[in-house]
């Protein structure tokens, strides 16, 4: 098998403005893949229909998800064509980021989500692998977890996209009869009501959803925001360890603004340090205009 995941990800103490936290390094994973993309697409590795000769999906074009499909259908001897609603036109130009190394490993970018069309011998997979596979990687991270631990009351924390691995790390825990052990998350692309409706396509039974917490100020996906960008740097002064630019930043300020909630805090760093390249270029345009 080509692909190598390197489990268990280490986890390490730290201090983060006063809040002591547990950092489990899923960052750490893999080289190629974002932290929870390689536990989404564990299942995939080993149970990939005989018959498939292309990977399918769709998403944005600087996408962490997009860059990890491409390396397994790279490693796996596949195609992989994507489709993205819209490609900027200086993208195409001068492609960078996630964006130029998915094309290096060669992915058919199609444009426009009314042009998906899939074939018998195509495997599609949801906008950021969100599928109801990615369970039982991600359910190995709760495993781990439970054995890096002791019987403490622990609260996890994650901030979410789809809403895919804090459910299933959260439905993992309870299947495991890991109680101790209680998966908070807040909702990064839209509002709670879209996440809400994001578990639900996954998982209709509610008792499995872990606890939504919000921002006291809204923030629009992607838009760029300097206390982000100040976040992001002391967090890498103070830990040592680079985060991911778009999630993490409002996922801390989640923590501050909610921090009563957490006695024993453990943050999953799940990677997508691999497209900070396009955000630093842009915080750096966003300075240099104020």
């Amino acid at each position: 098998m080509p692909l190598n995941f390197n489990t268990p990800t280490p986890i390490k103490k730290h201090i983060f403005k006063k809040i002591p936290f547990i950092l489990k390094r899923d960052d750490l994973i893999s080289q190629d893949f974002s932290g929870n993309k390689a536990r989404k697409i564990y299942w995939y590795v080993h149970n990939l229909p005989k018959n498939i000769d292309t990977i399918v999906s769709f998403g944005s074009v600087q996408s962490n998800a997009m860059y990890s499909l491409s390396v397994f259908a790279k490693e796996m001897g596949l195609k992989f064509r994507y489709y993205a609603n819209h490609i900027p036109t200086h993208l195409e130009l001068y492609p960078k980021g996630n964006f130029l190394n998915a094309l290096n490993n060669g992915m058919e970018l199609i444009e426009g989500y009314d042009n998906i069309k899939t074939k018998e011998n195509e495997l599609f997979i949801n906008e950021g692998i969100a599928n109801k596979e990615a369970f039982y990687g991600i359910k190995k991270l709760a495993e781990e977890l439970e054995q890096q631990l002791d019987g403490k009351e622990y609260q996890v924390f994650l901030p979410s996209g789809t809403g895919t691995t804090a459910l299933f790390l959260n439905k993992g825990f309870m299947e495991l009869g890991a109680d101790n052990f209680k998966v908070y998350t807040t909702p990064c692309v839209g509002s709670s009501d879209y996440l809400k409706k994001q578990f639900l396509a996954l998982e209709e039974n509610e008792k499995f959803h872990p606890k939504i917490i919000n921002t006291q100020k809204k923030y629009h996906f992607g838009k760029l925001y300097l206390e982000f960008y100040q976040i992001w740097l002391e967090l890498q002064k103070e830990t040592g360890v680079e985060f991911d630019l778009l999630y993490d930043p409002k996922g801390w300020i989640a923590v501050f603004e909610n921090k009563k909630l957490f006695n024993n805090l453990i943050y999953i760093h799940q990677g997508g340090a691999l497209g900070n390249v396009t955000m630093l270029e842009r915080y750096a345009f966003l300075e240099k205009r104020d």
